[in-house]
């Protein structure tokens, strides 16, 4: 694997092929994939366990948003943001600083910064923004009780490296999914 080459050429080709839809089109996807992203995120609390391993992939439809173009990657983002208020409050508080930002990080750096290691360090560095000010600032125990709520380097270093691996995760998983997808539109 090499760190310095273009993640996923496909994004920008799908990226190109979503600019031909309407606006209203594009609205409404955008609408879709938040209430997608919310059932998803909700899925933690409403089947314990099992729900604990799907609740992750509510990255993918802000990610998807975001491919479309990134003001609509932000409207999905606040709108699944505002159905998760209504269905669930807890997961509210933790979706834009976790699961959310990720898929609006690996969205917007897909399309901006394009390099692999670019993309997960910057989506790395949002995510252990997002966790530390979950942890540090509304002390809220977002990693259970593996780590305290005082702000320590070496748990922050562990955040970081736990916010890398996983954006790693997600970015080779996402040049899967847009490969996969591109393929099955065939030669657009």
């Amino acid at each position: 694997m090499n760190w310095f080459s273009i993640l996923s050429p496909e994004s920008y080709r799908l990226h190109y092929y979503f600019k031909t839809f309407s606006y209203s089109k594009k609205l409404v996807l955008a609408a879709l994939f938040s209430a997608l992203a919310a059932i998803l995120q909700s899925t933690g609390n409403f089947l314990p366990g099992i729900g604990y391993l799907i609740s992750p992939f509510a990255t993918l439809p802000i990610l998807i948003c975001t491919i479309i173009s990134i003001p609509f990657g932000l409207q999905s983002y606040i709108l699944t943001f505002l159905l998760l208020i209504l269905i669930q409050p807890g997961e509210s508080f933790v979706f834009p600083f976790t699961t959310g930002i990720v898929g609006l990080g690996i969205g917007i750096a897909l399309l901006t910064l394009k390099r692999r290691i670019g993309i997960i360090v910057f989506t790395s560095i949002l995510l252990t923004g997002g966790i530390c000010f979950l942890l540090y600032f509304f002390h809220f125990p977002v990693l259970g009780p593996i780590a305290s709520t005082s702000p320590s380097l070496k748990v922050i270093g562990f955040i970081y490296i736990f916010s890398f691996i996983y954006s790693w995760i997600w970015g080779e998983l996402s040049r899967l999914i847009f490969k996969k997808w591109y393929k099955l539109m065939g030669d657009r």
